[in-house]
């Protein structure tokens, strides 16, 4: 099995940078309005993304609904988010920076549903959308995760319009095979191992050489902030914070999830100074966290 690290997209690296930087004044240090595109190019050029696949990834954002075309107040073509970008981004927030405590196993929420056959592509949204919320399969067609997920599991099939078709169930886990046990053969946590123990071979150096350093270049912070922030963000979703009585001792979760904490802690309002001078506009007064 690869320990390499997912490589990032042009389409995630931009999502990172709203949910960072792009969410206007009600975000912390965010940019007070839209992004213009120029900025956003230049912003994405520093990562190695070149202008067409910029234009390509933010068309591809405005199809979906999440990115909006709009005028900076000095005319300038610029993308800010939509409401359900927002909301989007909202939900990811209570995942990225929200992990929950580890301890003993808090119940379980079940999620059973039917779709039609003449909606069958349905069937298909359906479990990828379970699997990106970090569900595992207990039985074919009954998907489980932690109880700790049952509101955002709600929201998000009220939001796509996919609650008809799903009945959800809490409750714990009676027999017969040991939850520890049975975990294992719900999710693939092997695999979930390798994820963590890549994101730590590509960012536990970046942590090592800004620890102890007191000043920090604004450029330098961004170059290493988001693509940790971009490598991040998708594994609380794979991992869905299962409790550590239930997971291998060695488990590296919760050393993956201390890196990240630490860099986001050190590099997130020094990137955003960067990201005010290519964009224009003083960063707000708050650090982010």
């Amino acid at each position: 099995m690869s320990d390499a690290p997912d490589r990032p997209t042009p389409r995630s690296l931009i999502v990172s940078f709203y949910g960072a930087y792009g969410r206007g004044p009600d975000g912390a240090d965010g940019l007070p309005g839209p992004v213009p595109v120029a900025a956003l190019i230049r912003l994405l050029g520093v990562l190695g993304v070149d202008p067409p696949s910029v234009r390509s990834a933010v068309s591809r954002l405005k199809r979906r609904g999440l990115l909006t075309a709009e005028r900076t107040t000095g005319g300038a073509a610029a993308y800010g988010l939509s409401e359900a970008g927002r909301e989007l981004l909202a939900d990811g927030d209570r995942r990225i920076f929200g992990r929950p405590a580890a301890g003993r196993p808090e119940g379980w929420v079940l999620a059973v549903f039917s779709v039609p056959e003449e909606e069958r592509h349905k069937r298909h949204l359906l479990r990828s959308r379970l699997s990106r919320l970090g569900f595992g399969t207990a039985a074919p067609g009954v998907w489980i995760a932690p109880a700790h997920l049952l509101e955002e599991t709600r929201h998000t099939l009220e939001r796509l319009q996919l609650a008809g078709y799903v009945e959800l169930f809490s409750g714990t886990h009676a027999g017969f095979t040991p939850t520890a046990r049975a975990v294992a053969r719900w999710w693939d946590l092997d695999a979930l191992a390798a994820r963590h123990r890549a994101f730590l071979a590509a960012h536990e150096p970046v942590l090592a050489r800004w620890s102890g350093r007191r000043a920090i270049p604004p450029e330098a912070a961004y170059r290493d902030y988001l693509p940790a922030l971009d490598a991040w963000r998708r594994l609380p979703y794979a991992d869905p914070g299962l409790p550590s009585p239930l997971l291998p001792e060695d488990w590296p979760g919760g050393r993956a999830a201390e890196v990240f904490g630490r860099l986001h802690a050190l590099l997130r309002a020094a990137g955003a100074r960067y990201v005010h001078e290519v964009a224009g506009g003083p960063p707000g007064a708050r650090d982010g966290g």
